[in-house]
């Protein structure tokens, strides 16, 4: 049995080399459509085709989620900071496929422990978590840590940095499609890269986050990216999108 799977083994490739050397090689180049020109950023500058969501200049291109007025966030050193109570806000555009670029901060003077420790989070579509927690030394359940979709998947690994250390996620989200009567067809999933680590790869993602039950999903077109206002104050700068 050896020997006649190697002859014909043989026999594949030389048919195989045959036909290759038939073919002109242009049968196989694409030349169209070709990639349009992006220049990569330099340093922690966004690419040249990004839509820049905070400089750490102004707050213009967010709203309230509550009622769409003015973000009531604080503004100072190029960075903006939860106030607490002020509530999440929001994108003015609204987006759907994206690579994502938030970097982001828990606050250096640690307050409380588990969930209640530097707590914000991003909200894909506005309403798909990705959490942002303290999670440098402050365990809690494994699906609500920092980097994990909230209460659907856990992160490969833990890259947290120390409290008041400025972070970063690197998120690559597939939006969900539905038909015109709002069946599903495919559900959303998520690459995220948390300070450099790949911390999830693909993760597809079981419906809207929900705090008790499980999640289910709602027929929806485009939506805004939210940052969540979960009463501690986590600061965010340097957020720019691409729209896949």
């Amino acid at each position: 049995m050896t020997r006649r799977l190697s002859f014909v083994a043989i026999v594949a490739a030389l048919v195989a080399s045959v036909a290759a050397q038939e073919w002109p090689p242009q049968l196989t180049e694409v030349w169209k459509p070709e990639p349009p020109v992006v220049t990569p950023g330099d340093g922690a500058a966004p690419p040249s085709d990004a839509i820049v969501l905070f400089d750490g200049t102004s707050l213009e291109a967010w709203q309230s989620m509550r009622d769409g007025s003015a973000a009531r966030w604080h503004l100072a050193d190029g960075a903006m900071t939860v106030v607490p109570k002020a509530g999440d806000i929001r994108t003015k555009e609204v987006f759907g496929d994206v690579q994502l670029h938030v970097e982001w901060r828990t606050p250096a003077v640690v307050r409380g422990e588990g969930q209640g420790r530097g707590n914000s989070g991003v909200f894909l579509q506005g309403r798909y978590e990705v959490q942002v927690l303290d999670s440098h030394g402050n365990r809690t359940y494994a699906n609500g840590q920092a980097a994990s979709i909230y209460k659907q998947h856990i992160p490969m690994v833990n890259a947290s940095l120390p409290p008041g250390t400025w972070q970063r996620y690197d998120i690559y989200y597939r939006a969900p499609v539905f038909r015109p009567n709002g069946e599903l067809v495919r559900k959303a999933a998520v690459t995220v890269v948390h300070n450099g680590v790949l911390v999830l790869l693909d993760a597809e993602i079981q419906g809207g986050t929900t705090y008790t039950g499980l999640p289910r999903y709602e027929p929806h077109g485009d939506e805004p990216i939210v940052l969540q206002d979960h009463g501690n104050p986590v600061s965010y700068r340097n957020i720019w999108v691409r729209r896949l």
